[in-house]
């Protein structure tokens, strides 16, 4: 049986205009954002808020300007943590767009933290990119803890989860573990406990669901996600307003994830486009 969990309202009178606009900022910056540290730390963030913003008119992504800004946002957030990883002195070519872009070695930098990691890991399991996915699964835990940004230390054993799982360590369970009691209200210290609670924690249920091989709990569970999700994105008026959420990144990427492991997705949303969840851009875009 399929459960369906509407999108929330969202105007989308002035969309149109905000996507030219968007579209030729992210543009600018991934023409010079390469050499610029000034540009490096809005080019994850610009290129998401483009795609997500795609959505509010192609609810299901069935276009092809939603499919290449999806990519090009993954794309983004994975050349800028192979660029943090490359040894000191060096640099890496990576294709972001249809072009090869050069970016230099940067170590530690303040945007590259323990969240952006994860929206870059999102992106690349929504894209089925897995040379990217193992390329983040290498990046060294401690790279992101240098870089000065201040989490919760769940956060870092969820990124250790999702390494393992990735890697196919053995420890996986033992770090997933971990993350979750790290969200216990009483463990942090700078999460607030409403984002916690119907955000940042949902996907670590489902790659629980996923690990399992659970189908009915994982569409259980996948199903509160997008409740949640709408719930957290309803609660004023400003939020509501703003892109950040159409989509429901974490919860998308455990679907795309349970979909490839062959676990049969029952729960329909414009929050999962269908489009991206079942990879319909397949052989259409060169990564």
């Amino acid at each position: 049986m399929v459960t369906t969990v509407p999108r929330h309202e969202y105007s989308t009178d002035d969309v149109p205009d905000t996507l030219n606009a968007l579209g030729e900022t992210a543009n600018w910056i991934l023409d010079e954002f390469a050499d610029s540290p000034v540009l490096r730390p809005q080019a994850l963030s610009t290129a998401l808020t483009l795609a997500q913003q795609h959505c509010a008119v192609d609810p299901q992504a069935v276009k092809f300007e939603t499919w290449e800004a999806w990519v090009t946002a993954m794309q983004t957030g994975s050349a800028l943590f192979a660029a943090a990883s490359a040894p000191e002195g060096t640099s890496v070519t990576c294709r972001i767009k249809e072009r090869e872009r050069t970016l230099p070695a940067t170590g530690p930098e303040s945007h590259l933290n323990a969240g952006a990691w994860v929206t870059s890991f999102y992106l690349a399991m929504i894209c089925r990119d897995n040379d990217r996915l193992r390329l983040l699964a290498e990046v060294p835990v401690s790279l992101l803890r240098d870089s000065g940004a201040v989490f919760d230390e769940y956060i870092y054993s969820w990124v250790e989860a999702l390494q393992s799982f990735w890697l196919g360590r053995q420890d996986v369970g033992e770090k997933l573990v971990a993350a979750v009691d790290g969200t216990a209200p009483e463990a942090l210290r700078y999460a607030d406990a409403d984002l916690m609670s119907k955000i940042l924690y949902p996907p670590l249920i489902l790659l629980y669901r996923v690990i399992r091989r659970d189908p009915a709990q994982f569409n259980k569970a996948l199903a509160d996600a997008l409740r949640w999700h709408k719930a957290y994105w309803t609660a004023d008026e400003e939020r509501s307003a703003g892109a950040d959420g159409l989509i429901a990144l974490g919860p998308l990427a455990m679907a795309c994830l349970a979909r490839d492991q062959g676990i049969t997705v029952e729960v329909e949303s414009e929050y999962l486009p269908k489009a991206l969840l079942e990879y319909a851009w397949i052989g259409e875009i060169e990564y």
